[in-house]
């Protein structure tokens, strides 16, 4: 995989217009766009159609979390979509991923198509243990240790790959092995901004962890040269 294959944009934008400026601009730097909410509401799934025709992958970002007849019906509707990836939550149970994978790996074949890769997310990157302790009344367990079940169980299920932060790269690459998808967000180039993100680490340190893929947001689709900025990363994952 050449470096700018694994990066990810982060289209968190509301317009088609600028989704499209961005792929346009960027496909030939990047391996994927990601598709979260945000644009997903805004322009509805007309959006990924969109950007395959411009040449681009699609990551959709919408994080199902529901029953799993629910689940997998939208599942179905990820692999008519033909995107290159999708995620569920993890803490919808191994019952909701593993109806999910059977019924993505029935749709692709009644398609004659490749299956998109499955992602389980796990901790949002925006959560710490006090959080994970005091809000989400998640005790007596560290939050790696919860990140690494969850990784596990999403496997064990059928599911292809995992979101994790960047902190749990490694724990996650030991226990699940080299064959698991690994995608991470939360990262941030030294010479940019933190913003909201809680559990970070640079492009570089992501891919020597074990990240397959890392999703990149602000500061590439914020910078004043977008391109020039991808670059800047993929000399960093080379260097």
């Amino acid at each position: 995989m050449q470096a700018k294959d694994r990066i990810i944009v982060a289209l968190d934008v509301d317009t088609k217009d600028e989704a499209l400026a961005l792929v346009k601009n960027l496909k030939d730097y990047v391996g994927a766009f990601k598709v979260g909410m945000q644009l997903y509401n805004s322009i509805g799934p007309e959006i990924v159609k969109l950007i395959n025709d411009l040449g681009g992958k699609v990551f959709v970002d919408l994080k199902f979390h529901d029953i799993p007849n629910t689940v997998a019906a939208a599942g179905r509707v990820m692999t008519r979509l033909n995107c290159f990836m999708f995620n569920v939550h993890a803490a919808g149970g191994k019952e909701m991923m593993s109806t999910l994978a059977k019924a993505i790996s029935e749709e692709a074949d009644k398609l004659g198509s490749h299956a998109p890769v499955s992602l389980a997310v796990t901790v949002l990157t925006s959560i710490s243990q006090n959080e994970l302790e005091k809000e989400m009344l998640i005790k007596n367990i560290e939050l790696k240790e919860l990140v690494v079940k969850w990784a596990l169980m999403a496997q064990e299920s059928g599911i292809t790959g995992v979101v994790c932060s960047p902190q749990e790269i490694t724990a996650v690459r030991q226990a699940c092995g080299p064959g698991f998808k690994i995608v991470t967000p939360g990262i941030r180039p030294a010479w940019s901004a933190k913003n909201d993100q809680k559990r970070i680490t640079t492009p570089r340190q992501a891919l020597d962890m074990g990240a397959d893929y890392m999703v990149i947001g602000r500061p590439i689709t914020r910078a004043q040269n977008p391109i020039e900025a991808a670059q800047k990363i993929i000399d960093e994952l080379e260097a």
